[in-house]
């Protein structure tokens, strides 16, 4: 935990554009950056994890008032934005770089991710397949990733995947 008090922990669950989108719109979220981890090559681009030789995934770091959300209600919205049951894969964006993974920052959060993801387990007819592991050093993507549904609205990926994931996600989440 930082001295703000604020806590972070790295997600992917596919396009890290749709990703951040969800998780620019949760109150008690701080800052959302898009970037780069789990993978083995130092300060990788875009270019490179798109073209899979990295091990990398795209992922978020999502950056969080622990007392005004947990990590759990984190956790909760994580879930619920893409399939952590599909293996390497969300809807028509494939390969390792879209794989769903939880980078944790120490024990603590491991243990409550492992606790959360036993408790929702059997909410899906498939396997979790969520990838969670320690993370090791995150890679902030470039620039022009940085809110990218929120600055590019009409671009087509926008309009047709991020604007109804994230419609069908605020009614979902009540």
């Amino acid at each position: 935990m930082a001295d703000d008090g604020y806590e972070s922990i790295v997600l992917g669950g596919g396009c890290f554009w749709c990703t951040e989108a969800f998780f620019s719109t949760v109150a008690g979220v701080v800052t959302v950056t898009p970037g780069y981890a789990g993978g083995f090559v130092s300060n990788p681009t875009y270019r490179e994890v798109c073209d899979g030789a990295t091990g990398h995934a795209e992922v978020v770091e999502v950056e969080f008032d622990p007392r005004k959300i947990s990590l759990e209600k984190i956790l909760e919205v994580f879930f619920a934005s893409h399939d952590p049951t599909s293996l390497n894969r969300q809807g028509a964006d494939v390969g390792t770089q879209y794989r769903s993974i939880i980078l944790y920052a120490d024990e603590r959060q491991k243990e409550r991710v492992e606790t959360f993801i036993s408790r929702i387990a059997g909410e899906y007819d498939q396997p979790i397949v969520t990838e969670v592991k320690r993370l090791d050093r995150f890679y902030p993507a470039e620039e022009y990733h940085h809110r990218y549904f929120e600055r590019n609205p009409e671009q087509p990926y926008c309009r047709l995947v991020i604007a109804p994931k994230l419609a069908k996600l605020r009614r979902n989440a009540g």
